[in-house]
């Protein structure tokens, strides 16, 4: 299929923010990175308090714009619009799931079931990669997206190798203490797919509804007291402070630099490089979600391959088979074949066969149809280390699997400027 580019997305913008400490780097060979140089680049970012469609996510933006620019590789930010949180969507559903309960319990069944069943509609359209239609009403702000587009710009076939750079919020539920403790257990030993955490909170709506329907107090209670905690969980995450964001998601900025200066240094032949950092990853990708809106239809889905890095600085690297919120969305086997081939030849250990019931930007490329892969990394109890908690920090990162994942994407990337790989129709 031949591919038409939009004459706005070649359009560059330049940046008036340039790091001082940030010199000319092309020394070292392409096929190995200065960890030293690496570090110095996160604990630059992770200084910036960088929530999403924020200020700080726009100075971040600026940061990772001269960033390239030092490489010697032009970039651009695309300006669009975002809610910024995923506490207010969501705990505006658990709110409507716990005043349900306490309708149904008043005698108002009718009302109960149809407060209960609001929220949990509310909550389930919410997740990515679904329309968000309680987003449509609730304020907005200016999120930021980095583009760097380098390679054969007139190539048919194009890459698009994925990052964000806005941070989380920490909460009490994201306490290290929790999966410390039911690590005890052997839990996480036995299971290839992290629980499905969102299960409590949208199930409290649902049992709200099912209650007040079927007149059964035991089922409202029990939704009463879910949505109510939820509710709350909700209210902590939206009241804390940003977390440094190192690990989630400073790794793969850096990642996405290193990557320029290499694809600089040595170009694939025949492929367009997108080098994307999306904004507001961090209240459901609305970032990449823009990102579709503007420029999927200039992205055929048989001549563009998605390759999404999230977390990559624990210590076991590892590509995501599936993921997803409620639904579990499985990536396809071509890419994932794709992505192990990549690994061996490069004598990398993935962390086989992990699947996880939540959402990174992988998701919205996977739903539109694209071949995509998702490079993220765990502890040995198949957790994201020191994941939005103040402690993700860039001491805290292991940079051997950062150059890991690093290799992996440019091995992928290079493997497929010889062999395409392409999904069945």
């Amino acid at each position: 299929m031949e591919m038409h580019h939009e004459a706005g997305f070649r359009e560059r913008i330049s940046c008036p923010l340039m790091s001082a400490a940030a010199p000319l780097r092309l020394a070292a060979p392409h096929g190995e990175a200065d960890q030293d140089w690496l570090r110095q680049r996160l604990e630059e970012l992770e200084r910036i308090d960088r929530p999403s469609a924020s200020e700080g996510e726009r100075q971040a933006a600026e940061w990772l714009v001269g960033e390239f620019a030092s490489l010697g590789a032009a970039a651009r930010i695309e300006t669009e619009s975002a809610h910024g949180t995923y506490w207010w969507p969501i705990g505006i559903g658990t709110a409507l799931g716990a005043a349900g309960g306490l309708a149904a319990r008043r005698g108002k069944r009718l009302t109960g079931a149809v407060l209960g069943a609001a929220g949990a509609a509310a909550i389930a359209t919410d997740f990515p990669p679904r329309p968000r239609y309680l987003r449509k009403v609730l304020p907005k702000r200016k999120t930021f997206n980095v583009i760097c587009e380098l390679g054969d710009p007139d190539a048919t076939r194009t890459v698009v190798l994925g990052a964000h750079h806005d941070a989380a919020n920490q909460g009490l539920v994201f306490h290290p203490g929790i999966p410390k403790l039911v690590s005890r257990t052997g839990a996480f030993q036995h299971l290839d797919t992290s629980p499905m955490l969102m299960a409590p909170v949208i199930g409290g709506p649902v049992l709200s509804a099912l209650g007040a329907l079927s007149g059964n107090r035991h089922l409202t209670n029990a939704g009463i007291a879910f949505s109510a905690g939820s509710t709350a969980a909700m209210a902590d995450i939206g009241l804390r402070k940003v977390v440094p964001g190192a690990n989630d998601n400073g790794t793969a900025v850096i990642a996405l630099l290193e990557l320029a200066r290499r694809f600089l240094a040595d170009p694939p032949e025949g492929l367009r490089l997108i080098l994307v950092s999306f904004g507001a990853e961090e209240s459901f990708s609305e970032g990449i979600k823009a990102f579709g809106e503007r420029h999927f239809p200039s992205l055929p889905v048989d001549s563009t391959f998605f390759i999404n890095m999230d977390t990559i600085g624990s210590p076991h690297l590892n590509v995501l088979r599936g993921e997803g919120f409620l639904k579990m969305f499985e990536y396809p086997p071509e890419a994932l074949i794709l992505a192990d081939r990549a690994a061996r030849e490069e004598g990398i250990d993935l962390m086989p066969n992990l699947r996880i019931h939540n959402g990174t930007d992988g998701l919205e490329a996977l739903a539109a149809g694209y071949p995509v892969v998702s490079i993220c990394s765990c502890t040995e109890h198949k957790q994201p280390a020191n994941y939005h908690w103040p402690n993700d920090l860039a001491e805290n990162v292991n940079f051997d699997t950062v150059e890991s994942g690093i290799r992996l994407a440019e091995a992928m990337t290079r493997r497929l400027a010889r062999e395409w790989v392409s999904l069945p129709d």
